[in-house]
C-alpha cells in the first residue's frame, strides 16, 4: 500500500471458504488483497499488493491463541514490526474496543464501535430464518478510532450488503501516512475478527 487515497472500501469475497477480501481505494485501485488462513491455532494473516497475491507486502501475527485480549503484530515485507492492534478483553464483550500501539510500543489510538446495539439487533435476527439473510441490509455497525485527544480521524462503517461484505474506511481527520497504514492494517484485523464474532 503506497499512497492512500481515501475512502478505502472492503469487500470479502463469498466464495471462498477463507475469509479473503480486497481493499481499493477512492478510484478503484486494488491497493491489497487479504488472506486470513484457515484452520491456523493462532491467527495468521497475509496481506498481497493485488489479488494475484505475487508479492506479500505484510504480515498480521497473533502473539498467542485466540484470546479475549490477544495482541497481533504488523509487520511490513522484511518482518519488522511496525506496531499492534490489541484487544481490550472484557471490555470488548458488549461494546467493540481496540488499542493501536506504534513500533516503539505507544498506545497511539483506540478503535470503539460506536453503537452496540446495532451488533445485537443484527445478532438476535441473524438467527431467525430468512430475515437472518437480510439483516447486511439494516443493521450496519460503524467504529471509529480516536487519537489521544479523542478526536475521531478514521470511521470504518459497514455498508448495506447481502451477507455483510462491504466496508468503507472514510477519513475524518489529519494523520501522517505512516499512522495511515498502521490504521487501515489495524482495521483489516479487527474487521476479520468482528465478523468472526457476528
Amino acid at each position: 500500500m503506497k499512497s492512500l487515497q481515501f475512502p478505502i472500501n472492503f469487500k470479502f469475497k463469498v466464495t471462498s471458504l477463507s475469509n479473503d477480501f480486497s481493499a481499493t481505494d477512492a478510484y478503484g485501485n486494488v491497493i491489497a488483497y487479504v488472506r486470513q488462513k484457515m484452520f491456523k491455532l493462532k491467527e495468521d494473516i497475509s496481506i498481497y499488493s493485488d489479488e494475484s497475491k505475487s508479492k506479500e507486502i505484510y504480515k498480521i501475527k497473533a502473539d498467542r491463541w485466540l484470546d479475549f485480549s490477544a495482541a497481533y503484530s504488523l509487520l511490513d515485507e522484511n518482518g519488522s514490526e511496525i506496531g499492534k492492534i490489541v484487544r481490550q478483553g472484557w471490555r470488548s464483550i458488549w461494546k467493540t474496543n481496540y488499542e493501536l500501539i506504534d513500533q516503539f510500543g505507544t498506545a497511539q489510538y483506540v478503535i470503539r464501535e460506536e453503537n452496540a446495539w446495532i451488533k445485537v439487533m443484527d445478532s438476535i435476527l441473524g438467527q431467525i430464518p430468512i430475515l437472518g439473510i437480510l439483516t447486511g441490509y439494516f443493521f450496519n455497525p460503524s467504529y471509529v478510532v480516536m487519537n489521544k485527544k479523542e478526536e475521531n480521524v478514521v470511521r470504518l462503517k459497514k455498508q448495506a450488503s447481502f451477507l455483510g461484505r462491504k466496508f468503507d474506511i472514510a477519513k475524518l481527520g489529519v494523520i501522517d501516512s505512516d499512522d495511515e497504514h498502521r490504521i487501515v492494517l489495524g482495521l483489516m484485523m479487527m474487521i476479520l475478527l468482528e465478523r468472526r464474532r457476528g
